[in-house]
């Protein structure tokens, strides 16, 4: 068997560069060496309020984000993950595993909830066993993750191994993380110091898979700037938090490593920079935007996709799932046995 990757992203609307270059282009280089299933995670979305009626469009929208970046769904598993209930049998399974003292430690948490924990949904704070649960729901031995994304992995991890002690087996793998790329990171097109966000209130700070081809090119144009020319060595780009994010940005569009991108700009005004950037990134995105338009546009096609991921997800879901119920003792009438 192939190695398996199991990875996620939220269908809460406008999925944006940072996404495309952090994951979900990721995603689809990696279908030829694994065995890879990606999830639109709409249970882990309603862990703060989500519009009811938008969220079923952006399911929809997200996931022909996917297939226009590449991803075939008849190589991969692409579903939503409320249709396969194994997750959150799952993650109830493992909340019992988990330890408060963990999830105390778990510093998204702390950043989402911000100053008004007390109010925060129980679902925000467990979050990231719902993670665990996803994962270890098809036993993936990897997942592609952003820096930020590391300690939930680990979370993961402590929760297979604590399992595996507690009733003595050596069931859960201890998955490996797949940091790829120049752009793991992506900042805010406004705020070099703050990561590209779709809940940023300033369409300007991100570019979206949706734009076209005049609104990528300007937001780029308008992208925070210091006035210096654009430097000559990495020592020095990393001073310069507005000057990083669009080389990198350009360096992981181009394929090149940031060293590259500095050599081929070093010295050079940002107005002739930022030129070759939209070019570029408006020739690599612009007809990812084009076809998700297509898509959403036949949202017959893209359920038909997720209820076939959906089945094929399950398919593999269950037999782990039944086996966790034997594991920890859950008695199953249905069986001449009783286990």
């Amino acid at each position: 068997m192939k190695n398996r990757i199991f990875s996620g992203v939220q269908p809460s609307g406008n999925l944006h560069l940072g996404n495309y270059l952090g994951a979900i282009r990721n995603w689809a280089r990696l279908q030829t060496d694994y065995e890879c299933l990606y999830c639109l995670v709409d249970m882990h979305a309603i862990t703060v309020w989500q519009d009811p009626k938008e969220l079923a469009g952006s399911t929809r929208e997200a996931t022909a984000a996917l297939l226009a970046s590449g991803i075939d769904p008849k190589g991969c598993i692409v579903f939503n993950q409320s249709q396969v209930s194994q997750h959150a049998e799952l993650a109830w399974i493992l909340n019992c595993v988990a330890r408060l003292g963990w999830l105390n430690r778990m510093t998204q948490f702390k950043e989402k909830a911000g100053k008004h924990r007390e109010n925060a949904s129980v679902g925000l704070y467990a979050y990231p066993v719902l993670m665990a649960a996803d994962i270890l729901a098809y036993k993936a031995t990897h997942v592609p993750v952003g820096e930020d994304q590391k300690q939930h992995l680990e979370l993961t991890r402590d929760i297979a191994q604590k399992f595996n002690n507690d009733f003595g087996v050596e069931y859960f793998p201890l998955t490996e993380p797949l940091i790829l790329g120049e752009a793991t990171r992506v900042m805010s097109l406004r705020d070099g110091t703050k990561k590209m966000s779709k809940s940023d209130p300033s369409d300007f700070s991100r570019i979206n898979l949706t734009d076209g081809p005049d609104a990528i090119a300007d937001k780029i144009r308008k992208a925070r700037t210091d006035p210096h020319p654009l430097p000559e060595t990495i020592e020095e780009l990393e001073k310069r938090p507005e000057a990083d994010n669009l080389v990198t940005i350009y360096a992981a569009l181009a394929d090149i490593s940031r060293e590259a991108a500095v050599a081929q700009f070093a010295g050079q005004m940002f107005s002739a920079f930022k030129s070759e950037l939209a070019d570029l990134a408006v020739a690599k995105l612009g007809p990812i935007g084009q076809e998700m338009q297509r898509l959403v546009a036949d949202p017959g096609h893209v359920d038909q996709v997720l209820r076939d991921g959906a089945r094929r997800a399950q398919a593999l879901a269950e037999p782990v799932l039944a086996e966790v119920r034997r594991i920890v003792g859950f008695l199953n009438v249905a069986t001449n046995d009783g286990r």
